[in-house]
């Protein structure tokens, strides 16, 4: 659904664009040579982006920006984890948190651990040599979008006023996977004194527009991974698969 290039035409109806504009938001099939795409779906490329940079920002910049802002109700000065902190979701998450005026402890893996610094966390931790839902430290607001932790030992790492937002889901059962501890959580909100929530994202002009000011303004800056020619899109999505790669692969035209 990301994509990012140059207009070729435009409909007898659009007023914003036209032909020779370099443009980035969101479509149905940008795994072409050509794509389609309403104009409230689009905004200019900012000019410090390259396409390659602009085409990896909407869905999961999306994603972050509502997570935080929307569901999680970010304020200055709070404490904010980011699990999942190296991922396509978590390296905005840990940007946007930070420009929202935030502090910031990122999870990821050791090798990971410098690229969450860069992106500007105050704080790492490696999740394979600790348990950041051991209940020695807590934060007012956790965004996981890593899905594997319990509902229980995530509300260990909350105080009882704090917030989880879950993104996405992975592992659990064969029927719901992670998603079900995605449902779990607002029913087990209404009975708990913290605020379990999850995200449904959604794709909005104004927030591409937020997100394009934030690019511009240098808040938020990309993670490009490796980039792959339209014809070799299979092996692009065997890498994605398999996670051997850092940053949000690319296919170009």
């Amino acid at each position: 659904m990301n994509v990012a290039g140059q207009v070729e035409a435009v409909g007898p109806e659009v007023t914003r664009f036209q032909p020779g504009d370099a443009v980035f938001g969101w479509c149905d099939g940008s795994f072409a040579e050509y794509a389609l795409a309403p104009e409230d779906h689009l905004a200019a490329v900012p000019a410090n982006l390259s396409f390659e940079q602009a085409a990896v920002v909407p869905i999961s910049g999306f994603a972050a920006l509502q997570a935080l802002r929307d569901v999680g109700r970010v304020q200055p000065g709070q404490r904010v984890l980011i699990i999942g902190a190296a991922g396509a979701v978590g390296s905005f998450a840990v940007q946007l948190a930070k420009a929202f005026g935030a502090t910031v402890t990122g999870v990821a893996s050791t090798g990971q651990l410098e690229l969450v610094r860069a992106l500007g966390a105050d704080d790492v931790i490696d999740y394979t040599r600790a348990d950041v839902t051991d209940g020695t430290r807590q934060w007012d607001l956790i965004i996981d979008t890593a899905g594997r932790r319990s509902l229980s030992a995530l509300r260990r790492a909350l105080p009882p006023d704090g917030t989880l937002v879950i993104v996405g889901g992975e592992g659990g059962g064969r029927l719901m996977g992670g998603f079900l501890r995605n449902l779990r959580a607002p029913l087990m909100s209404r009975f708990v004194s913290q605020r379990l929530q999850m995200l449904a994202s959604k794709e909005r002009q104004d927030d591409l527009q937020t997100l394009r000011e934030l690019l511009e303004a240098g808040k938020l800056v990309p993670d490009v991974g490796p980039s792959y020619p339209l014809d070799e899109v299979p092996e692009a999505m065997r890498q994605l698969v398999e996670g051997h790669t850092q940053g949000k692969i690319v296919i170009t035209v």
